[in-house]
């Protein structure tokens, strides 16, 4: 079944950021959303976001105009989508609530993906009578019509048809799908986010450094090594290459790290009142009062640049590997 039309349950940042991916891509979006003046945020949100999405390349049917605001919830136009994106809050009793009468409206092949943050699927598809086996994660890395990457994570009883779907779907708008195994909360990306940022509050937390300098450590070291070569490449590298050159350098490095890991989790951050006032400081500091939105502006202009190098590499490579 071709997918054409996109329905989209919950226009926050995240919902919001997604429409206008699938708009760049020339689909057409049903929208809902019953918080008030949604469908104004909606609008200026996707015309702020539409000159970014032209320099990473619109599809030559693309159109913003092409999406309606169908009113608090999608209703008879149910019947009219092909593909669900749900981002409603993140609860449980909401989720099985919305996603039940999601099932009960959709025709019965149509995915379902939610972009739940972290709370598995299998939490919230009790009320899925007509067919729970088209349910499945689809969480973004925000914000979706910039970031790459989309972790699919079916619930155990998930139809492999629907994460097969799911997966080519994402791909067709330039997204890097990874399927995730098992269900576990968090997922990975976040999981990741969570372990690395617990430890840089804590670092910053106790004093050991400042917000500004703790994020320097990740812009100029961490952050753009593994944004080309990820943790397991760049450790295979470091030990000369190859999986010889990955198990050499954990049986190297092994000993220490295992000291400093144990010394982590006696240090991990706790989330106390103190401990947050003493972060929010040190950011206020970092900030100096810069405006959010130039950040963000800065923000997305440098990873539009470092995207569009990644992917004209990944170009050449295959290219290279089909000559």
């Amino acid at each position: 079944m071709a997918i054409r039309t996109i329905g989209v349950v919950g226009t926050g940042v995240i919902g919001a950021s997604w429409t206008g991916l699938f708009l760049a891509h020339g689909l057409r979006v049903l929208v809902s959303d019953p918080a008030p003046k949604a469908e104004k945020k909606l609008a200026e949100h996707l015309q702020a976001i539409w000159p970014t999405l032209k320099t990473l390349g619109l599809s030559s049917n693309a159109s913003l105009s092409n999406y309606q605001f169908v009113g608090t919830n999608l209703g008879k136009y149910y019947a009219d989508v092909d593909f669900i994106q749900e981002n409603a809050p993140e609860r449980v009793d909401l989720k099985t609530k919305l996603l039940g009468e999601i099932d009960a409206a959709t025709r019965p092949d149509v995915v379902i993906a939610s972009s739940s943050s972290g709370i598995p699927s299998s939490n919230f598809i009790q009320k899925c009578y007509k067919n729970p086996g088209r349910v499945l994660i689809g969480h973004p890395f925000n914000p979706p019509h910039l970031m790459p990457l989309v972790e699919v994570v079916p619930h155990p009883t998930t139809d492999k048809a629907t994460t097969d779907t799911a997966v080519a779907f994402y791909r067709s708008l330039g997204r890097r799908p990874v399927v995730i195994r098992k269900e576990i909360p968090g997922f990975a990306a976040n999981r990741l986010q969570a372990v690395l940022c617990n430890e840089a509050y804590s670092l910053v937390s106790r004093g050991v450094m400042s917000a500004q300098d703790l994020d320097t450590c990740m812009t100029s070291s961490l952050g753009p090594r593994w944004a080309v070569t990820g943790p397991f490449m760049s450790n295979a590298m470091g030990g000369g290459g190859g999986s010889d050159g990955f198990a050499h350098v954990l049986q190297h490095l092994g000993p220490a790290v295992q000291k400093w890991l144990d010394d982590i989790q006696n240090n991990r951050f706790i989330w106390s009142k103190e401990n947050l006032g003493t972060l929010s400081a040190s950011v206020a500091e970092e900030l100096h009062g810069r405006d959010a939105n130039e950040l963000e502006q800065e923000r997305d202009e440098l990873l539009v640049k470092l995207l569009h190098l990644k992917r004209e590499k990944e170009e050449q490579n295959r290219a290279m590997d089909s000559s």
